[in-house]
């Protein structure tokens, strides 16, 4: 979808009033990505709460209490506003502000809004209790809920004028959102396993003694809990690196909301790392102090410059 009006455009009162109920809705219901976003400008700000607010509506049906053929029908319901956006049917005045401000931004903005189809079918595999025998399964599943959050996202942000390797940008922001998603999954096994859902692959549970799941404090008896950890951080570790490669291809300010956003959840991983049980016991979480430590490194521009450097190196 092209643009169709300048970004920086003053929005009306009712579009305005869209917006501001999108960022109460991110600032309520996603810290950790209210926290990146904080970091760029108005326009930009305000579509990625557009983007996250409808995204949290796919969620929620999906982490719902509804039956699975109510979830369905939903979910359905909402790929069908989903194409009255992509449309331009979606009028200022409508009584849904999520559709308002996504409408908005998809004006103002090229947000591939495909992506959002994408994230409904990847909910649909959890409606349908999908389970992944293989690497390979599991990621077509995280580049549906995650790989094109990062690929809508990178509409919003757009790439720096002539950036060296800009044709690979959505490659890249897909990859960071697998790595995000993956991240995910390792901190939230304990509460996936008590809502019936397991996402690591089967065969990596076989191959560290973990296929009887995890519904306890404590790890499957006779596993290598801690190996598979380890494991599955090195996956996701490896995901970052080539995923961050996105970095020196976006303005400054966008580049601090991505690394930001990064930072938080590769900071969440070496807590993981230094203790594999901490998933079993509780959610990983970290303190605001060291959020706003990754806030301030990413604004210093100091993970695209050593990206740059790595890029640089690896040409030469």
């Amino acid at each position: 979808m092209s643009r169709t009006v300048d970004p920086h455009a003053h929005a009306s009162a009712p579009v305005q009033a869209a917006y501001s109920y999108c960022e109460a809705v991110t600032g309520q219901q996603a810290r950790n990505f209210a926290y990146g976003i904080r970091l760029l400008p108005t326009d930009k700000r305000q579509a990625m709460s557009a983007l996250y607010a409808f995204s949290r509506r796919v969620d929620d049906i999906g982490d719902g209490a509804l039956a699975p053929e109510a979830k369905k029908q939903r979910l359905e319901d909402t790929r069908a506003l989903l194409g009255r956006i992509a449309g331009g049917a979606v009028e200022e005045d409508d009584t849904d502000p999520v559709a308002v401000a996504l409408a908005d931004a998809a004006r103002r903005f090229p947000i591939p809004l495909d992506g959002l189809d994408e994230l409904i079918d990847g909910v649909l595999m959890d409606v349908h209790g999908e389970t992944y025998e293989t690497w390979d399964d599991l990621r077509a599943y995280c580049r549906c809920v995650a790989g094109a959050i990062g690929r809508l996202s990178l509409g919003v942000f757009g790439t720096q004028p002539g950036a060296p390797g800009a044709e690979r940008a959505a490659e890249y922001a897909d990859t960071l959102g697998l790595a995000l998603q993956l991240t995910n999954i390792l901190r939230d096994v304990r509460e996936d396993a008590g809502n019936g859902r397991t996402y690591l692959p089967a065969d990596d549970l076989a191959k560290f003694g973990c296929a009887a799941g995890f519904h306890t404090s404590t790890p499957p008896a006779g596993s290598d809990f801690a190996g598979l950890v380890h494991f599955e951080v090195r996956r996701a570790r490896a995901l970052f690196a080539e995923g961050y490669r996105l970095l020196p291809m976006l303005d400054r300010r966008s580049g601090a909301c991505v690394a930001a956003m990064a930072g938080i959840y590769r900071r969440l991983l070496d807590r993981i790392e230094r203790d594999p049980e901490a998933v079993l016991r509780g959610r990983v979480s970290l303190p605001g102090r060291e959020k706003a430590y990754v806030a301030v490194r990413g604004l210093s521009g100091l993970d695209t410059r050593t990206v740059s450097r790595q890029t640089a190196r690896r040409r030469a």
